[in-house]
């Protein structure tokens, strides 16, 4: 049976350098308003039309509502792990260790589908002839792969310098969408039609809709790198995810209202088509920000990726190897290799169109990952809140002091357990033949990772959640 034990401050730990003034970019900018529109919005249109809006909304509030639960419990029990972490200190080692498969799965398949489209787009901008060229897709796509990996190995502070001015450029162009979108709505503006409600879309484009919800989360995984491990992290993920859902709610209705369903259904960047309805013979108005948001969507879901890899490295679920820290306390070996597989996938479904298909499919059920790692939260969210704490002598929480939370977490493992069923059902339509079976093997190889992990995987770390003085200088060189 594993034990937990209490941080020894001369073992592997990250350094404390987050503000919640760093935190709260690093959750709006993982979710990449900008470039989740672009990636998402093409399937979307095609599978829903307009009842695609009210298929958000259907996933949008138990998101919203997961954002509280994972305030909730990183309050009680911060960890660069996070879901998995919270998992073995509430279900126990065995569940864990399959949420940690869960949670590789999620982000590592969410990664080469950021970084070909920032290739994509890149040379959209800057040699519009050449974006069927793999040999230069392949280029700059490493471009911005060496670009994501420089302020992820200079360091925490780094990473939320640079993603606070990527922020910058996407806050601002998404004003600029909107304000040009209402003032341009009486010379653009089609014809709304809803028609009989597509189910089956429907709940399609709720389950792709977890790729454009997600993000937030990251300061969680950022929990042992705050200033304040108790008191920020899952403040900042609040905003982050009620931002989100308020950026969707302003620009999908007015790129709906304002471009045809059938231009934009099934296109790869449905955002570019209304942006140059706005902005006619301009499309790097529209283009940059769309860069800029992917970007700072690249290094920050590996950010993410490179926190989990970092904590099983560390209870060695994972080789020790995975924990190594650099002078500036960053994962350096896990940043490193993470972006090189992310090469490598990238190069190998752009160079061989035989094995675009497979790893579009496989890559294709990231959607379905994201959501499976917020239901497994919900559940030990759920199960903390009504008997866990029977389990946790040293945890202090009154199930009575937090009735409407409770209930909110059964609503969500509800919503988004039913939506995951449902994927099985509608997701051949969608995404194509092969997906079911992908998934099942998928699911099913967790189980032996979790074998194989338990085999080898230390007792559970436990961060103890100091609060660093913010006059306190904090040496990561």
């Amino acid at each position: 049976m594993q034990h937990s034990r209490r941080v020894d401050r001369k073992e592997k730990t990250l350094a404390q350098l987050f503000n919640f003034s760093d935190l709260v970019p690093l959750s709006v900018s993982s979710v990449g308003p900008l470039f989740s529109i672009a990636a998402t919005g093409g399937v979307m249109a095609a599978q829903a039309g307009w009842w695609t809006l009210p298929a958000i909304f259907i996933l949008a509030v138990p998101f919203i509502v997961s954002s509280f639960v994972f305030r909730l419990m990183n309050r009680h029990f911060p960890h660069s792990g996070a879901s998995y972490h919270w998992s073995a200190k509430i279900m126990g080692p065995r569940v864990s260790r399959y949420q940690a498969w869960i949670l590789i799965l999620a982000y590592f398949m969410s990664i080469p589908p950021i970084a070909i489209p920032a290739g994509s787009y890149t040379l959209a901008l800057i040699a519009p002839h050449s974006i069927q060229n793999p040999v230069l897709q392949t280029l700059t796509t490493l471009f911005w792969v060496l670009f994501a990996a420089l302020p992820l190995l200079l360091g925490a502070k780094p990473t939320a310098t640079v993603t606070k001015i990527f922020f910058v450029v996407e806050i601002l162009s998404l004003g600029t969408l909107v304000v040009a979108g209402l003032l341009s709505y009486n010379r653009l503006n089609v014809p709304i039609h809803f028609g009989p409600i597509p189910i089956g879309g429907m709940l399609v484009v709720a389950v792709i809709a977890a790729t454009i919800l997600d993000g937030w989360e990251i300061d969680s995984y950022a929990a042992e790198e705050s200033k304040r491990p108790r008191v920020d992290p899952g403040k900042a993920g609040i905003v982050g995810a009620i931002l989100a859902f308020f950026f969707y709610v302003l620009i999908y209705p007015l790129m709906f209202s304002e471009t045809p369903i059938s231009k934009l259904a099934n296109s790869s960047d449905p955002l570019a088509v209304w942006g140059i309805r706005l902005f006619p013979h301009s499309q790097w108005i529209i283009l940059i920000p769309i860069i800029a948001s992917t970007a700072g969507g690249l290094w920050l879901t590996t950010y993410i990726l490179t926190r989990v890899v970092f904590a099983m490295g560390r209870e060695n679920m994972l080789p020790s190897v995975f924990s190594s820290l650099s002078k500036r306390k960053v994962p350096y070996f896990t940043t490193v290799s993470a972006l090189a597989m992310t090469m490598l996938v990238c190069s190998l479904q752009l160079f061989f169109k035989s094995l675009n298909t497979f790893f579009g499919l496989v890559l294709s059920s990231a959607g379905f990952f994201l959501l499976a790692e917020f239901f497994l939260d919900s559940v030990v969210a759920t199960v903390f809140l009504t008997r866990g704490h029977k389990k946790l002598p040293d945890v202090s929480i009154n199930p009575h002091d937090h009735r409407v939370l409770t209930l909110a977490a059964i609503f969500s493992s509800v919503i988004m357990g039913t939506l995951l069923v449902a994927f099985f059902v509608f997701g051949p339509k969608a995404i194509g033949a092969g997906i079911d079976q992908t998934l099942i093997i998928l699911l099913i190889l967790g189980v032996g990772f979790a074998y194989l992990v338990g085999k080898r995987a230390k007792d559970i770390f436990v961060f103890h959640g100091s609060d660093v003085s913010e006059s306190k200088t904090v040496n990561t060189i």
